[in-house]
């Protein structure tokens, strides 16, 4: 693929590992050929790697397929999923879920991207609803502030939630920040 054609989010292969574009930077000097900055987030570590490129370079494009997987479960340091169409199982390391894999709900269907059979990235939902498992007792006083106390969610995570919350209660979660958005309802 010509350097002109590489957008944000495009997958390149650099030394055959895949790189997620995150940043292009255009610039025409007014001499020469035109300079491409691109910052690249390897796929398999996550580190960032910034180069500089001109016109007429060329990259590979990784190829990458994005399919629905539906979570099945976590076993022996592996998160496994089911493409929903063929039924086909494939697994992703918790070295390379990271923090994301406590926002993963049995039965959950995510789109899952897949380098030839190994899956490289999860994109979740930007909300979950979780249940409070355990919070401290309200102390009853009326504040001006917004008030927060810590809450045990059923996925294990501690987070703030605002005084009234008790354990039962269905909270909606950002999964970017990891913060209390809302209540929706509660188990019974």
């Amino acid at each position: 693929m010509n350097i002109e054609e590489v957008s944000k989010n495009k997958k390149i292969l650099l030394d055959e590992i895949p790189y997620n574009v995150d940043d292009v930077d255009f610039m025409k000097p007014g001499k020469g050929s035109a300079v491409y900055r691109i910052k690249f987030r390897n796929l398999m570590d996550g580190g960032i790697l910034e180069r500089t490129y001109h016109s007429g370079d060329k990259l590979k494009e990784a190829d990458v397929a994005t399919y629905d997987m539906q979570y099945l479960y976590h076993e022996n340091g592996n998160y496994i999923f089911m493409n929903t169409d063929t039924f086909e199982q494939h697994y992703m390391t918790e070295d390379r879920m990271g923090s994301r894999g406590v926002f993963l709900k049995d039965g959950m269907v995510i789109p899952v991207q897949l380098l030839g059979d190994a899956p490289i990235e999860i994109t979740l939902p930007n909300f979950v609803e979780l249940e409070v498992v355990e919070t401290s007792m309200s102390t009853g006083k009326e504040t001006v502030t917004a008030q927060n106390k810590p809450a045990k969610l059923s996925n294990g995570m501690e987070i703030g939630v605002p005084t009234f919350m008790k354990a039962g209660d269905i909270i909606k979660v950002d999964t970017r920040t990891g913060a209390y958005v809302e209540r929706v309802g509660n188990k019974k």
